[in-house]
């Protein structure tokens, strides 16, 4: 949605002023899959979220942004100078035309581009307006090819809500593209991947336990009888507990097309979108504290209620 955090509050403010429906492009917040994972985290299916982790890599140069560059790319078929804008005035280049989310003058990185997804689905599933510190590392780590941007880029967040977000983006795993999240919880995990939801659950124990092979006989008999009196053995009863959930998605369903069906059903009725620029804004501008944070070297901090830096 944004380069510079100066673009937020003028989109902001320019959607409400003119009162035109925008709903920005991170199409997971239109998913079913996102939805029930929404659901399912309410409902209280993991316990208390202390901790979401996610994921975006991929292992392909089409993957990597080298998109394919038209042969008769020239002056006369691009408009070279209203691409530039603001940028830095150079002689037309084909390749920073084509794939130009390579280059920091013309994009925001593997921040903006893949991070800010994950930031939109973990706005939504956790109702969260966004992190209050952010901290991040990474580097270029094999597309040595001109461009400026990582392709390695690890970062950790804190969440006023209680739980930290730790996010990681890889062009060069080796492996298969993959995208997803584990949310950890106090008694049980939730993972989403691709189009299904796995919740696996683990109760919290009922007493604390004992460690007491160190104690003497006389001392381990005297322990154990005490803490049974305060824990007395119980028998469970009724059904057992589900360990495991799984939801799955309809075959060949996607998210996108939600995402333009919301969109259209907006225009139409006038009713709010999924998505509007308020948060876009919190997952751009959240996304973007990686970038702050590798160029200065330090902690950043930002406040998701006002959408400033702080």
């Amino acid at each position: 949605m944004i380069h510079l955090y100066s673009d937020g509050p003028e989109i902001i403010n320019t959607a409400r002023s003119t009162n035109r429906i925008l709903q920005v492009g991170s199409q997971r917040v239109s998913s079913i899959v996102y939805a029930k994972a929404k659901e399912l985290l309410a409902a209280g299916a993991i316990g208390k979220l202390n901790m979401v982790s996610a994921r975006w890599d991929r292992n392909s140069s089409i993957g990597a942004w080298n998109y394919s560059v038209p042969l008769d790319a020239s002056t006369e078929t691009c408009d070279w100078p209203r691409f530039l804008g603001s940028a830095p005035k150079i002689p037309f280049n084909a390749e920073r035309f084509f794939q130009w989310r390579k280059w920091q003058d013309y994009g925001s990185g593997v921040a903006g581009d893949l991070f800010v997804h994950l930031f939109s689905g973990t706005h939504f599933i956790t109702g969260a307006n966004g992190p209050t510190r952010a901290m991040a590392t990474g580097g270029l780590r094999f597309w040595n090819d001109g461009r400026n941007v990582p392709d390695v880029l690890l970062a950790l967040f804190d969440y006023p809500q209680g739980f930290n977000l730790s996010l990681r983006v890889n062009f060069v795993n080796g492996g298969e593209e993959s995208e997803g999240f584990l949310f950890t919880g106090s008694e049980g995990i939730m993972e989403i991947a691709g189009n299904t939801v796995t919740v696996s659950r683990t109760p919290r124990e009922s007493e604390p336990g004992y460690t007491v092979s160190t104690f003497t006989d006389d001392m381990q008999k005297r322990y154990v009888e005490q803490y049974r009196q305060k824990y007395p053995i119980t028998h469970p009863t009724g059904e057992p507990p589900l360990g495991v959930e799984r939801f799955v998605a309809p075959k060949g369903y996607s998210d996108s097309y939600d995402h333009f069906h919301n969109f259209f059903s907006s225009v139409r009725s006038r009713k709010p979108v999924v998505e509007d620029a308020t948060f876009g804004f919190r997952a751009a501008g959240a996304a973007l504290l990686s970038n702050l944070s590798m160029e200065k070297d330090s902690v950043i901090k930002w406040n998701p209620e006002t959408m400033q830096l702080g």
